[in-house]
């Protein structure tokens, strides 16, 4: 890895630790009770565990629907060498 490449890595390795740390700090000093927190913690990942799937299940179709798009190119093409050959 170059040296730039290696000052990047610990540039982000930082900004992620202190991300943490500070996440950390924040859950300490939160005006609410744990159990508000774990509730809201809870909430909060159900939402992105289904906003994710939704991201998923849109991507995934859109894929598909690319590979089906160039699979018919493909054979159209195929089928105007197949009809040059002859």
């Amino acid at each position: 890895m170059s040296n730039q490449g290696s000052q990047a890595a610990k540039v982000a390795a930082l900004v992620a630790g202190g991300a943490v740390i500070g996440a950390g700090i924040g859950l300490l000093f939160a005006p609410q009770t744990g159990a508000e927190t774990r509730r809201d913690v809870g909430r909060y990942t159900k939402k992105a565990q289904l906003q994710a799937t939704r991201w998923s299940r849109t991507v995934q179709s859109g894929v598909k629907e690319v590979m089906d798009r160039s699979k018919s190119l493909i054979r159209k093409d195929d089928q105007k060498l197949r009809i040059e050959a002859v």
